[in-house]
């Protein structure tokens, strides 16, 4: 997108470039068309008024009449030298102010590169921050996937515990009903061995019965030898049952000390999550600050953008005007050229009746000689005509000095106004192409700050993409940070259960080490119980055996 846009915008910059130098390249033709044509016509003006009557009379008449007014244009001329000088003071006064401009500009626009620079490394290393905490989100969502699987694992193993504690609950009651069983089979056996003796007490005395409490003796003997055989399986039974849960005890042990470990590596886990936590709660404070400084740059720029546009639109407003004033001074410099033509025409018009005149005064110098010849071959001439002779003489020598002396002054004063002219002229000229040059100058580097502009819109849009960018990435950050926080209090959550169901376990296994101890103390009472019963059914075989005896002796 980035690439296309850019594309974009290049091509459209090349099209208004190209369309402005089409249009000053056609305005260039157009003028020189007109100025063609305008040639053409002034030639063709000129053919046809060059041999017209009136004209060649204008041109005869015209000196005579253009000599009285020649110190008015004089004075008109240095009027608008005066003028021209003081435009053209004020001219380079405007150059100046110009040129001190447009390096205020340069200087500016140098102070905004090496910003744009600054700000190319800032965006660089909040990159590399958004990489670095991009890799470390990453390890921490494996740290929480492995947190997961080690708490679905301890849930397991939880739930394993929980169904071998409920089989324990299970052969705890089993063992205590046959517990119960074995008193009540104890307190049976205890009253039997009572009737036993009244049995045999009552033996003594009735032997008539005798062999039916013998039958009763014996089937009471099968029977608590079954009841015997009964306790000894019994008792082995219950032996396999405490072996049973002394393994079962030794692995729950073991199962509590990985439950240790796991709460031990779940608490280092927990601490190496929080010191995450702070660091990317640090980054993200300077990626905050990062963009506030982004957005002060870019503010300071937009500013410095609006301050160009204005001194830009300034600056074009001042070309406008050099450029009308350009204009009028060609203008005015198309007029004094075409009034050093007329002037010209005048000197040569002067010239023609400079020799006309010196023409005229040879003829009369010839006509006054004829005249002197004729008078000295007459010889008889009057006094009168002699006096109107000298008068005549002296005013043909009057006219003479004067014609010398008015040839003598329009030379001079022609030779002055030439003189001012073409200096007036070259200054003129010199100063045009000056102001040309200015303006070339001018134009380049207004297009040269309008490409820098540009530029700076480009490099501007570009930081912006940036921090939009790293804002939405810090938003990111911030969701996956409260979503880590969150996991985090859960997997704290779970460890507090577990560290509860712990305890429990604990509490269970220090219960099931009492009753399997209270268990082993009864088995003891039941093994000395049985030894006594032992004793007493050996006493009660040898009671009757002597009894027997005694009767097979009485017999």
């Amino acid at each position: 997108m980035r690439d296309v846009a850019l594309s974009k915008i290049v091509a459209a910059l090349q099209g208004q470039v190209r369309g402005y130098l089409m249009r000053k390249d056609y305005k260039k033709m157009l003028e020189k068309r007109i100025a063609l044509t305008v040639l053409q016509r002034n030639c063709r003006k000129y053919l046809s008024l060059r041999n017209w009557p009136w004209w060649k009379l204008y041109t005869k008449v015209k000196p005579l009449l253009s000599v009285a007014r020649q110190e008015e244009e004089m004075k008109k001329l240095e009027e608008e030298f005066k003028g021209l000088k003081e435009s053209l003071e004020k001219e380079e006064k405007l150059r100046k102010e110009v040129e001190d401009n447009n390096a205020k500009l340069i200087r500016e626009k140098n102070d905004l590169l090496t910003q744009l620079e600054f700000e190319r490394v800032g965006s660089s290393e909040a990159e590399e921050r958004f990489t670095r905490l991009v890799t470390e989100k990453a390890d921490l969502e494996q740290q929480v996937k492995d947190l997961e699987d080690r708490f679905s694992q301890e849930e397991e193993s939880a739930q394993q515990l929980n169904n071998k504690r409920k089989k324990l609950e299970q052969e705890i009651d089993t063992l205590k009903k046959d517990v119960d069983d074995m008193r009540l089979n104890l307190q049976k056996s205890e009253n039997e061995c009572k009737s036993r003796d009244t049995q045999i007490h009552t033996l003594q005395d009735e032997i008539a019965h005798q062999d039916e409490n013998i039958a009763k003796l014996t089937r009471e003997r099968k029977r608590l030898e079954e009841q015997n055989t009964k306790t000894t399986e019994q008792l082995q039974a219950e032996e396999d049952k405490v072996n049973h849960l002394n393994k079962l005890k030794a692995k729950l042990e073991q199962t509590l000390d990985e439950l240790e470990d796991s709460l031990e590596r779940e608490k280092k886990a927990r601490a190496d999550l929080d010191k995450s936590k702070r660091k990317l709660e640090t980054d993200l404070k300077t990626l905050q600050s990062s963009v506030e400084e982004l957005d002060r740059s870019k503010r300071e720029l937009q500013e410095a953008l609006k301050r160009k546009d204005q001194e830009i639109q300034q600056m074009g407003g001042r070309l406008e005007d050099e450029q009308g004033q350009a204009t009028s001074l060609g203008k005015k410099i198309k007029e004094l050229q075409s009034r050093v033509e007329e002037l010209e025409e005048e000197l040569e018009n002067e010239r023609q009746s400079r020799t006309k005149t010196e023409k005229q005064r040879a003829d009369l110098a010839r006509e006054i000689d004829e005249m002197n010849d004729r008078l000295e071959e007459a010889g008889g001439a009057t006094t009168s005509q002699v006096e109107m002779n000298k008068k005549r003489e002296s005013e043909l020598q009057k006219l003479r000095r004067d014609l010398e002396e008015a040839n003598l002054q329009h030379e001079a004063t022609a030779a002055q106004l030439r003189k001012k002219h073409q200096d007036a002229v070259t200054e003129m000229g010199e100063q045009i192409d000056q102001l040309q040059k200015l303006k070339n100058k001018l134009e380049k580097e207004k297009q040269t700050v309008k490409s820098e502009l540009d530029d700076l819109r480009t490099q501007i849009e570009h930081v912006q993409k940036g921090k939009a960018a790293s804002e939405k990435l810090s938003k990111q950050l911030e969701q996956q940070l409260n979503d880590i926080q969150i996991k985090l209090e859960d997997h704290v959550k779970q460890i507090t259960d577990l560290t509860h169901v712990k305890t429990k376990l604990f509490s269970e296994n220090s219960t099931l080490t009492r009753q399997v101890e209270e268990f082993e103390s009864q088995i003891g009472l039941l093994t000395k119980g049985k030894t006594a019963l032992q004793q007493q059914l050996d006493e009660a075989k040898r009671s009757l055996e002597e009894e027997l005896r005694g009767k097979g002796s009485v017999s």
